[in-house]
């Protein structure tokens, strides 16, 4: 999972599902920030005992592998985009694209409403990314004098899409042009605007994990449709020919044309492929949980 999240279009999320892990991790992230709510309204013996019913033994040991694979690989992936940018950004817009269509099809009701609210938000994106200078520069890993709240407001929405399959949080770290400074800082084991950003993650996991629930509990396909057209037109942002580094206005392709083209190929067949292989084993598993029922 944190090599998933490390890389913009690829959502940890789904790597959950793959692994049969997904259910247990949402409530734990639950459980967790319900915690954190009962502190918040200084009920103390209510916390501990939601942290009391938090499954440590499967946390723990998640949350450090993702650690060591974000810390691990931030030096790869900065060396990536900044000694070569245009095959890497043709990688993350492959791998962006990919997840248009996972998140997609995640959608169950595929009506009109649905449809307008997906191109809206779309065009509505890729026309405000058109305004932002900026983003370019963020995106290939150059440093920002991005202050500390801002590496806190990234890290509370980024961590949203931990809990959405087809959702990457590093994409979104992409579209608010933050990807870069955040990769550098991990990279460079600067660890204020780390700590800072990880505080980030935990608040935003205790608030919009339960927002976010309510909000697909009720209006399920209009949110996911809406996440899709942000994600449709925020490839803007990882377009691999942009007009210069501190822009983002999309040229037309120049070389290396051929292996870009091959990369974002390959990064739209691993996403997909990645989704096939969760679905038939959330699939095998849900067969394998009713086999158990009947026989019982």
């Amino acid at each position: 999972m944190g090599a998933a999240d490390i890389v913009p279009g690829v959502s940890g999320g789904t790597v959950a599902l793959v692994f049969g892990i997904y259910q247990r991790l949402i409530d734990a992230i639950r459980t967790g920030s319900s915690a954190i709510g009962r502190v918040a309204k200084r009920d103390v013996r209510g916390a501990v005992e939601a942290l009391r019913s938090v499954e440590w033994m499967f946390l723990l040991p998640l949350l450090a592998g993702i650690g060591i694979a974000v810390f691990s690989l931030s030096g790869l992936i900065e060396f990536l985009l900044e000694d070569h940018p245009v095959a890497t950004s043709g990688a993350f817009f492959g791998l962006v694209a990919g997840s248009v269509i996972v998140a997609w099809q995640l959608v169950e009701t595929r009506d009109l409403q649905r449809v307008v609210t997906l191109v809206g938000v779309a065009a509505a994106t890729f026309v405000l990314l058109g305004l932002k200078e900026g983003t370019s520069e963020a995106t290939v890993g150059q440093a920002d004098d991005a202050n500390l709240l801002v590496y806190f407001g990234s890290g509370a929405v980024a961590i949203c899409a931990m809990i959405l399959p087809g959702i990457s949080g590093s994409f979104l770290l992409v579209t608010m042009g933050m990807y870069g400074p955040v990769l550098a800082a991990v990279n460079d084991r600067d660890l204020l605007p780390v700590a800072v950003f990880a505080l980030g993650c935990v608040t935003g996991l205790a608030v919009f994990s339960q927002v976010l629930h309510w909000a697909l509990s009720r209006h399920y396909d209009t949110v996911m449709a809406a996440l899709v057209g942000l994600m449709l037109g925020s490839v803007r942002v990882v377009w691999p020919w942009p007009k210069g580094v501190d822009s983002t206005a999309i040229e037309a392709p120049s070389d290396p044309v051929a292996t870009t083209i091959g990369l974002a190929l390959l990064g739209v067949l691993v996403v997909v492929a990645v989704n096939e292989v969760g679905k038939r084993f959330e699939h095998r598993t849900t067969h394998d949980e009713a086999e158990e029922l009947r026989s019982v």
